[in-house]
């Protein structure tokens, strides 16, 4: 168990869990473990749109400037942007500051190494003990500190990078696209970016104002998007989280499509142009067992792996695939990105529309999703899942499911809630199985 981090760098509420003073830390911890040679260190700090990001910000510059480091500014940018620039500015480290899909209360800090790559759990353990150890012998003298700046045209470079990654004189005319910013980072390089690649574009959650990230917008919030695409017959909708490394689409009909079928139509796709480079993708445990058949319909094997983006990665990297994600929206192309990135895997599936000139509900409706239940049970503290009755009842449960179906109960690493997931061809028992072991936490963490 790791004190500060999460699966996905270190999150919780603002100025409570995420205050100045842990920010400071983390600043100087990680510049330390990166400090590497002799020459000029520098790491680029990028963030969302939340209040808290000012004071977050302030404090890291001071945690990586006490410790020799530059610190280049980079303002509200995406998460996979900032992976971009850490290598394309040769930076030593790069920090993207947010919470992600949560509400703008809470904040966090995501750490990418020198290669854009999120940071091993070895590594995360390693700052864990700078953080907590006494740092006081370790500051540079004051010859040494650091510098901080705030860089210009960072918007301009990733959206070309993003405007590369699609094949030579592709464009996007004629395609009427509702694209919804959830108020977070992508506000500006988005739609920008599908408005120069010919799109009729109608941006909506593109109105931060420091409280409403992911407020009734964004792809934990479709609504608004979905009656945009129908009040406006738009040929698709796309939905962006807080900080845009995922993705949702909405067909012209108005239904969701989730992370599943854009990884199995992009899957479908790269297949057939001869572009994967291994025969299959990485999901994690939460994608729809529908998926799994379906790709072994078209001759591809379904790797799967623990929840986060980052553990999709790692087999990625381990097994030489080029496509993997989860069911919520995070699709990494390996070709062009170190994470997951929304608006390029946008992109990618614009560009099997444009080129199929099928509808977005063709193109991506690829499979019919087995019946699966998810439900979150929130507590505040303890190890419900180590309660003998909540094990007895969850192996009883993967008994009944048998082989048609699958079982996954864990808890988050981002915040206090259990999941638990069922999914198999009779929904009545799934749903039936799901509630016994949601009752039986909610009954051990009383």
């Amino acid at each position: 168990m790791r004190k500060h981090f999460g699966t996905d760098g270190i999150r919780g509420r603002a100025n409570a869990t995420i205050t100045p003073e842990l920010a400071l830390r983390v600043g100087q911890a990680a510049g330390l473990a990166f400090r590497r040679g002799d020459h000029r260190h520098r790491v680029v700090i990028g963030k969302d749109t939340r209040l808290s990001g000012y004071m977050i910000e302030n404090a890291l510059v001071a945690g990586f400037t006490s410790v020799g480091m530059d610190t280049l500014l980079l303002g509200p940018m995406p998460t996979p942007a900032v992976a971009m620039l850490t290598r394309s500015m040769r930076a030593d480290l790069g920090v993207m500051i947010s919470a992600s899909h949560n509400p703008f209360e809470d904040n966090g800090i995501k750490l990418f190494g020198p290669d854009g790559y999120k940071l091993s759990d070895d590594v995360e353990r390693d700052i864990e003990a700078l953080i907590d150890g006494d740092l006081s012998r370790r500051l540079a003298p004051a010859s040494g500190l650091g510098r901080a700046k705030r860089v210009e045209g960072v918007h301009a470079r990733y959206i070309e990078f993003a405007k590369r990654t699609l094949p030579r004189l592709l464009d996007f005319e004629g395609l009427r696209v509702v694209l919804d910013c959830a108020n977070g980072a992508a506000y500006r390089v988005a739609p920008e970016a599908l408005w120069e690649l010919g799109a009729e574009v109608i941006a909506i959650g593109v109105e931060p104002n420091g409280f409403n990230i992911n407020r009734e917008v964004g792809s934990t919030a479709p609504e608004a998007l979905i009656a945009k695409v129908r009040e406006l017959r738009a040929d698709i909708g796309i939905a962006l989280d807080g900080d845009a490394d995922r993705v949702i689409i909405v067909d012209e009909k108005g239904r969701l499509v989730d992370g599943d079928q854009l990884m199995a139509a992009i899957a479908k796709s790269w297949r057939d142009d001869g572009r994967l480079t291994q025969p299959g993708i990485v999901a994690t445990v939460m994608s729809n067992l529908g998926l799994e058949r379906y790709l072994d319909g078209l001759g591809l094997t379904l790797e799967r792996t623990a929840v986060g983006d980052r553990y999709v990665l790692e087999r990625m990297r381990e097994g030489g695939y080029n496509l993997g994600g989860e069911q919520s929206g995070h699709v990494i192309l390996s070709d062009f990105a170190t994470t997951g990135d929304g608006l390029v895997a946008a992109l990618q599936l614009l560009t099997v529309v444009k080129r199929s000139e099928r509808p977005v509900s063709e193109v991506c409706h690829c499979f019919e999703p087995l019946p699966q239940v998810l439900k979150n049970v929130r507590y505040r503290s303890g190890r419900p899942l180590e309660s003998e009755a909540v094990t007895t009842i969850i192996e009883a449960a993967r008994e009944r499911l048998g082989a048609s179906g699958r079982l996954v109960v864990r808890a988050s690493g981002t915040e206090p809630v259990i999941r638990v997931m069922g999914e198999g061809d009779d929904r009545e028992l799934v749903v039936e199985v799901v509630d016994e072991i949601a009752d039986a936490v909610t009954r051990s963490a009383a």
